[in-house]
């Protein structure tokens, strides 16, 4: 079995993407019209058999999305130090850490649905 990918209901596709491209380095690996009211966008690096991020815009959904505080979605990254500076260079509010432990850094922020999203430096 192989992990694909981690599915995240967006309030608006243009935004997300653009959160995930330039925080995450992620790009736009396939994006298509998925029935009326709703468009799809698969993230990743571009590197065989990786696991993806699937946005879903859903128009026809109703009601707010919710992703909670238990849910995460988490990237690695060579220095804590340099995406905290480019957190703040975009004023994107900490939501919690930095967590310093005797093997890794880390820090979350929200992702503009709410999602938590971690930033974790292996030492």
């Amino acid at each position: 079995m192989k992990f694909l990918w981690t599915t995240i209901y967006v309030k608006n596709l243009e935004e997300s993407v653009a959160f995930y491209s330039e925080l995450a380095g992620l790009r736009v690996i396939r994006r298509f019209p998925a029935g009326p009211g709703m468009e799809i966008a698969f993230m990743g690096n571009g590197t065989a058999g990786e696991t993806l991020v699937e946005l879903i815009k859903d128009e026809n959904q109703s009601g707010a999305i919710s992703h909670g505080d238990f849910l995460s979605i988490g990237f690695a990254v060579d220095s804590i130090d340099a995406m905290l500076e480019t957190v703040k260079s975009k004023n994107i509010p900490i939501h919690s850490g930095l967590v310093k432990t005797s093997g890794a850094k880390f820090f979350l922020i929200k992702d503009p649905n709410g999602l938590n999203v971690q930033f974790f430096e292996q030492k």
